[in-house]
């Protein structure tokens, strides 16, 4: 459970894109589906077995949660290696541990919390661990989740023990069959609660910006991102529609002179030329450039160069020529390049 600000597994999403806070919260409630509660009830199973060292695993066979039912194919796919791992994280028994921990930010962050699986200590070494029972990949280092419960924990009351005077904090992702772990330190976690202040603060206004990135992927607001819907796009093509006529037709003759600027530039630097013969207000065209390397006795390269031709030609109204209408992927594509 995390709050409806940031929490764990959203946090990857809050950093990179604060202004998904408040899409979100204007999402109905989303309804969790088997797999998801089948990896609820995985946890619980594990939260058990670590809370009373005593029990068997095959204790946890038929407990249920959620309609979901823990089986003998379960306990041996799931519950078995996660167990497991435990051995090669700690494999001298010699870790505290506390399971299910809420953590939170205090005042630092009034609101934001979570549920870390497992917070843990070996000697000046602090363990943040998580467990994916899911058949998704992912990746331990830098991943924001467990960043998310290490700021949060050192935080939080009652967890002072586990980061007290530490050297390193190492995470770890346990996906069975798989142990993920990266080490890191106390001031990279810091750093990254820094990184998640500013977004949340963010988040709180009306300019939040909206990012379209890979943590869009479990993202409840996708119906109804801008981003994602094309309605950013819609607005440019607004703005473009209220151009002033006269203007578009300034900014298409000036188009093509300045597509590809840059490497023309520094192709002829690169060939020897002076670069204050090369430039006026802007670079020279191809056959003023052609003289001065001649000066040189250099010659223009064929590849720097390139004539395109839409087929059109822009005149004045005056012309007796029929005129040619633009259609609106021609359009773009020309004032794409003024970019």
């Amino acid at each position: 459970m995390h709050s409806n600000i940031v929490g764990g597994s959203t946090a990857k999403r809050v950093v990179n894109c604060p202004g998904s806070v408040a899409l979100v919260q204007k999402m109905p409630p989303r309804v969790a589906g088997d797999a998801a509660d089948q990896g609820t009830l995985c946890h619980s199973a594990m939260a058990m077995l670590l809370e009373d060292p005593s029990l068997e695993i095959k204790s946890v066979l038929g407990m249920t949660e959620n309609d979901q039912t823990m089986t003998e194919d379960l306990i041996d796919e799931k519950i078995v290696p996660a167990m497991a791992a435990l051995n090669e994280i700690d494999p001298d028994g010699d870790m505290e541990y506390k399971v299910e921990s809420h953590v939170n930010f205090g005042k630092l962050l009034p609101g934001v919390f979570g549920s870390a699986d497992l917070i843990g200590r070996i000697d000046d070494r602090a363990i943040i661990l998580d467990w994916k029972f899911g058949r998704g990949e992912v990746d331990v280092e830098e991943n924001e989740q467990l960043l998310f419960y290490a700021a949060a924990a050192m935080r939080t009351k009652g967890l002072e023990w586990a980061f007290e005077g530490v050297s390193e904090v190492e995470m770890v992702i346990v996906q069975p069959p798989a142990v993920k772990r990266w080490t890191t330190t106390v001031a990279r976690v810091k750093q990254f609660e820094r990184e998640l202040v500013a977004a949340v603060t963010t988040s709180a206004h009306s300019y939040a910006p909206l990012s379209v990135g890979d943590h869009c992927r479990y993202c409840p607001a996708k119906p109804i991102c801008p981003q994602m819907t094309g309605a950013a796009e819609r607005a440019l093509r607004v703005q473009i529609k209220d151009l002033d006529p006269a203007k578009i037709g300034e900014y298409l003759a000036t188009a093509d002179l300045v597509e590809d600027e840059d490497k023309a530039y520094e192709a002829l630097v690169k060939l020897g030329a002076q670069p204050d013969d090369l430039m006026e207000t802007t670079l020279l065209s191809p056959a003023k450039v052609e003289k001065i390397l001649k000066k040189s006795k250099l010659s223009l390269p064929d590849d720097i160069v390139v004539a395109v031709s839409s087929g059109t030609t822009i005149a004045p109204e005056s012309d007796s020529r029929s005129a040619v209408v633009f259609l609106p992927e021609q359009m773009k594509t020309a004032l794409s390049k003024l970019g």
